[in-house]
């Protein structure tokens, strides 16, 4: 009991560090609710924005690799926020002398957020895949993105293109380390998880005025429950993105690790015959 609390708060810690980035934007978004300030809201919410990733930097807590994918993140984000806000899925009501079309420049840095967490991620438990399907996973993901804007003039694909995620990823698993020990997880289910947690951090979001959707301008509601699924999907775009990158630096793949049969479990410890951590880590960027 005492091992599984140790591994459990060791795990909540990194989590933590990984989430520095958005806990950071989360700050901000509160502050600039409640304080007065001289310049519009999204425009201080930039110049807050750009602030952090230059302290993020001079710390060393992300590198300049780290930040050019980052800032991929960024121009995708705004290219989906342009579309969608133009389509009226939701707004941002206040004004801003850095918004256009409808968009402040500031929000592009909420999927930026998303992208630092995956890539810290990465970094702090030392994430490493097998069985990883890259061309099949990254069409869907490519897919998944073109069918959040196609769906307003044709069909809504979610539900499909899901199935099908679940059936590119089968077997698929991310191994990570907490302290001295490597689990494993199934990649769909590690998506699902993640699209759970930033379906709750948009419900925060939207109660602290970041954007809103039409259901919530009389007054502030729950975000509907179907969008846990459309982030759990959405997600799966960025974690190609930052698979991408990692391929290029040769730490995508878990190197002599045995394949997986069927779906792994949803959680497990490594067996110690595994190959150890020390033999897949490599050096810190």
């Amino acid at each position: 009991m005492r091992f599984f609390v140790a591994q459990m708060f060791r795990f909540a810690w990194a989590e933590a560090k990984s989430c520095v980035f958005a806990v950071a934007m989360f700050a901000g978004l509160a502050a600039s609710s409640v304080l007065p300030l001289p310049i519009p809201r999204y425009d201080a919410l930039l110049i807050f924005a750009v602030a952090v990733t230059v302290v993020f930097r001079a710390l060393r807590w992300e590198s300049n690799q780290e930040i050019a994918v980052i800032a991929g993140f960024h121009l995708v984000g705004l290219a989906f926020e342009l579309i969608k806000v133009r389509l009226g899925s939701w707004s941002y009501p206040e004004d801003a002398h850095t918004k256009f079309g409808g968009v402040p420049l500031y929000s592009g840095f909420l999927y930026a957020a998303v992208g630092s967490y995956v890539c810290s991620a990465w970094r702090i438990l030392s994430l490493r895949l097998v069985a990883y399907r890259t061309v099949p996973v990254t069409l869907v993901a490519l897919a998944i993105y073109v069918n959040f804007v196609s769906q307003h003039w044709w069909i809504d694909l979610r539900i499909p293109l899901a199935l099908v995620l679940v059936l590119v990823t089968w077997g698929t698993v991310v191994h990570f380390t907490v302290g001295e020990h490597r689990y494993q997880m199934p990649l769909a289910l590690s998506l699902t998880l993640i699209g759970f947690f930033l379906w709750v951090a948009e419900n925060i979001a939207t109660y602290l005025g970041a954007w809103q959707y039409p259901y919530q301008r009389e007054t502030w509601q729950l975000v509907h429950p179907a969008k846990f699924g459309a982030w759990a999907l959405l997600v799966s775009v960025t974690f190609v993105m930052v698979a991408s990158w990692q391929a290029s630096r040769g730490r995508l793949h878990l190197p002599a690790a045995r394949r997986p049969h069927g779906w792994a479990l949803p959680l497990r410890r490594v067996p110690p015959q595994a190959p150890s951590a020390a033999s897949w880590t490599g050096h810190r960027p």
